[in-house]
């Protein structure tokens, strides 16, 4: 297993191909893509795609989406992790948790500390996150962060808010 970091609840890992009954069971549930311009999955195999196409790749810039496990019991609640974005070139900070795992400040502990792993240990430049409009408790984890709320606009045909956080270090 390699992981990236631990909080004092959670650890966070890099994904491999073998983890595509995760990805399906995160992903497959309507409420978790609720505001976001993904379809539900419907099968272990375009999971499985997801994983190789767009997860993996990312680990040879040190970045990516990092599954959660809670120290607990070792049980795998969803992802959180950085993403850089070509086209618009940008790194994306991003979450994604199982409903079990709403509201107990998992999200909120996961992006902390992978925010400040991107700006301290990757040295980035720029951090940002983004949520649908009507999605509040996303916003929420943004602001409790330290995100700064930039505004309003349409990103992949939908309705966000903007936050970014810059690293003092290269302003």
């Amino acid at each position: 297993m390699n992981i990236i970091l631990q909080t004092p609840r959670l650890i966070l890992r890099q994904f491999t191909e073998a983890d595509a009954p995760l990805v399906w069971s995160l992903n497959s549930d309507p409420e978790v893509v609720k505001y976001l311009h993904e379809p539900t999955l419907k099968t272990v195999e375009h999971a499985a795609q997801i994983i190789t196409d767009i997860i993996l790749p990312q680990y040879k810039n040190n970045l990516g989406r990092w599954a959660i496990h809670t120290k607990e019991d070792n049980e795998f609640i969803g992802w959180c992790g950085l993403k850089y974005r070509p086209e618009i070139d940008e790194t994306d900070l991003g979450y994604r948790l199982m409903q079990k795992a709403w509201g107990k400040g998992f999200a909120t502990e996961a992006a902390q500390h992978t925010l400040d792993h991107g700006l301290n240990n990757l040295q980035l430049k720029l951090i940002t996150g983004r949520a649908h409009v009507e999605n509040l408790a996303s916003i929420n984890v943004l602001e409790k962060i330290g995100m700064d709320y930039v505004g309003e606009g349409i990103v992949d045909d939908c309705p966000v808010r903007t936050y970014t956080k810059p690293n003092l270090k290269f302003v």
